[in-house]
């Protein structure tokens, strides 16, 4: 599959349903997961896109897309399990691309007040809809891990929330979700994700919890894009993201910690391309995607669009010769979204 094609599934979508598929809720959502030439992809639903599949073919306008295998990720049959208590396993964790449980341990964010939001973000939506529950309990979340690698052959996990009121951020919780998995599944490799917690010492924490990687996502390295993408996050200051990212970087190891870039926020995308550059000094993978507004995001409702392709794949291809050339790749992630790269172009490109 050409890096083009890629970049162009990215913005544009794909028409059809998935088995494996949500609208609504903590990305990646309004996604199909599907596999391309045999690697996991999470390609946004998208009625009016050009683009469409139909078993194992990839059409655009009515033309076959040559030499692209497409196969839709199978509905993995831990989604047919409950707990004792009869909550449903999906309504805990998903299945993401190919290999990857995902759950929001926290279903709720202190700053999803529309004067707070980030305005991409539709973390309890899903909450609203009655797919998901609010707080997962780790006893749970070991269950479904056990379940979806002995049934699914699931491979890594990923365990995002949203933020607390605590001076942790959440990340007490994310521990404690961690350390029952890990007793349950001890060779499931785990990613964690939060904002910089207020004590740094809980990043070691989650390290001695079982965590593997961690992600902590900034979105933005611009503070007035941040200021009028994320008003509550953004105060949030960068200092704390640096300090928090050299913390990281010093207990979990190089490569073994990421941060979201957003292409399409409004970023200069030469100053995106620079930090980008510094956060792989750091030791600190920069996965680059592209923006694109969900359903039941206060963007959807101001009429947002996805970033131009051609920005797109100018910038991940820049970022993915640096990664590359800095010798950080994928590849090399223990566990995660950068792991995974379902959501980006990277891995396309050697990233």
């Amino acid at each position: 599959m050409s890096v083009t094609t890629r970049v162009d599934l990215a913005i544009l979508g794909i028409r059809g349903q998935a088995p494996v598929s949500r609208r609504s809720g903590a990305g990646p959502s309004d996604d199909n997961h599907l596999l391309l030439d045999g690697s996991g992809v999470a390609v946004p639903l998208n009625d009016a896109s050009p683009y469409w599949f139909d078993g194992d073919t990839l059409m655009r306008d009515g033309v076959v897309v040559e030499d692209v295998a497409v196969e839709p990720v199978r509905r993995p049959r831990f989604y047919d399990l409950a707990t004792a208590e009869g909550v449903s396993y999906e309504q805990l964790a998903r299945l993401h691309g190919r290999d990857v449980l995902a759950t929001t341990v926290v279903q709720t964010c202190i700053r999803y007040d529309a004067a707070e939001r980030c305005r991409f973000c539709a973390i309890e939506a899903s909450l609203e809809a009655g797919s998901t529950v609010a707080v997962k309990r780790p006893a749970e979340l070991a269950e479904v891990a056990e379940a979806a690698v002995r049934l699914d052959g699931v491979r890594q996990m990923v365990m995002t929330t949203g933020t607390s009121a605590g001076r942790d951020r959440g990340a007490t919780h994310l521990a404690r979700c961690v350390r029952a998995v890990k007793a349950r599944v001890p060779g499931l490799p785990i990613q964690v994700q939060c904002e910089p917690p207020g004590d740094l010492a809980t990043i070691t924490e989650l390290r001695e919890a079982g965590a593997d990687a961690i992600g902590i996502h900034v979105e933005s390295l611009d503070d007035a894009v941040r200021r009028r993408w994320m008003p509550g996050k953004s105060r949030v200051s960068m200092a704390e993201y640096r300090a928090a990212w050299a913390e990281a970087v010093r207990v979990f190891g190089r490569n073994q910690v990421s941060t979201y870039l957003l292409v399409g926020l409004g970023e200069d995308p030469d100053e995106l391309v620079a930090g980008a550059r510094e956060l792989i000094a750091m030791g600190v993978y920069p996965f680059v995607v592209p923006f694109r507004p969900l359903a039941g995001t206060l963007a959807s409702a101001d009429g947002a669009t996805a970033p131009d392709a051609a920005v797109l794949d100018d910038v991940t291809r820049r970022v993915a010769r640096d990664l590359v050339a800095a010798g950080m790749t994928s590849d090399g992630q223990s566990a995660g979204c950068a792991a995974c790269g379902a959501c980006s172009t990277l891995k396309q490109q050697g990233a």
